[in-house]
């Protein structure tokens, strides 16, 4: 994906009882000069951010929660975030539910979001931050009232956290050396959107894919496309069948 470092990814490693926000110490760290390759991990985040500004938060003990520092250019990030994310959860998944991704990188297992991913940094200095949160073995009835609809976790067991972490790694490794259309061919395969009604502020119409560029491609009712950048896309009412 261009990344200019070989560098592995998570080393050097700062583990952390509890923080606020990985993402928010792995910049601070980046702004400092850490090398490519850089994690931030803790056991409990208490005020971790995904997109939009939502809040995520990370019980202590059963859900991942890491951060990369990432130097170098890697386009299609947040995409390429959450293939390597679905790949580790359809191996991890105790119930072998279906992993897809609802653009541009929410994924969802059995239709329910396992995972937060948040792409932040200054790309005018080089380097961007990751941030993954997974739900490794978070219990259903540790999910706010408000989530336990909408949310799951892989049903792992607290002991599987490191070793999701590397396999996460290794999948991030992997997929950042990829060529564009594989990394695209694979993003395609676990579309979560395609083929269904989406609404956004702007309009509504049929989601028909994922344009190379890593934009969401909509169709109207009238034949027309629109290519949308990340934001709010929700689906609309399925259609009867």
């Amino acid at each position: 994906m261009g990344a200019t470092s070989a560098a592995p990814l998570g080393v050097p490693r700062l583990h952390l009882r509890s923080v606020g926000s990985t993402n928010a110490r792995a910049q601070e760290l980046a702004a400092a000069g850490a090398p490519h390759g850089t994690l931030v991990t803790a056991r409990e985040q208490t005020a971790g951010r995904g997109r939009q500004g939502r809040a995520w938060s990370t019980p202590p003990g059963s859900a991942l929660a890491a951060s990369l520092v990432l130097r170098g250019t890697a386009p299609l990030l947040p995409l390429l975030a959450a293939v390597a994310v679905a790949e580790v959860a359809a191996a991890r998944d105790a119930e072998r539910r279906e992993v897809a991704i609802k653009w541009p990188n929410d994924v969802l297992v059995g239709e329910r979001k396992v995972a937060g991913i948040l792409t932040e940094g200054r790309p005018q200095e080089g380097w961007a931050v990751l941030g993954i949160g997974l739900n490794v073995a978070v219990a259903a009835d540790a999910f706010p009232p408000a989530l336990r609809e909408r949310a799951t976790s892989l049903g792992g067991r607290p002991e599987d956290l490191e070793p999701v972490l590397e396999e996460l790694l290794n999948a991030l490794a992997r997929w950042l050396a990829a060529p564009t259309a594989e990394l695209l061919s694979a993003y395609r395969a676990r579309d979560a959107l395609a083929g269904r009604p989406v609404e956004w502020a702007g309009g509504s119409g049929t989601a028909a894919g994922i344009a190379d560029d890593g934009r969401l491609r909509v169709r109207d009712a009238d034949g027309g496309e629109t290519l949308l950048g990340a934001g709010e896309v929700h689906l609309g009412a399925l259609p009867p069948r």
